[in-house]
């Protein structure tokens, strides 16, 4: 499964969701940390909503940069 994931930096780390499995967050003190954090996240969250017998969503967000003028 893909799904996309938000990363956006802090005042002193990076945070990271993913828009399609509410409550699936991570964080680290890095880039790097961060994506490694917020695979595991998504791993356990999938396997505790199977676990639950919960419907695993697919993934509908989609990502796209807009260019604009400055």
């Amino acid at each position: 499964m893909r799904y996309a994931v938000v990363i956006e930096k802090a005042q002193r780390n990076y945070a990271a969701y993913v828009p399609d499995l509410p409550g699936c967050v991570a964080t680290g003190q890095t880039l790097e940390e961060t994506e490694t954090q917020i695979q595991e996240a998504i791993q356990l969250h999938l396997h505790g909503m199977r676990e639950d017998g919960l419907p695993i969503p697919e993934s509908s967000s989609q990502v796209e940069y807009i260019e604009v003028a400055a």
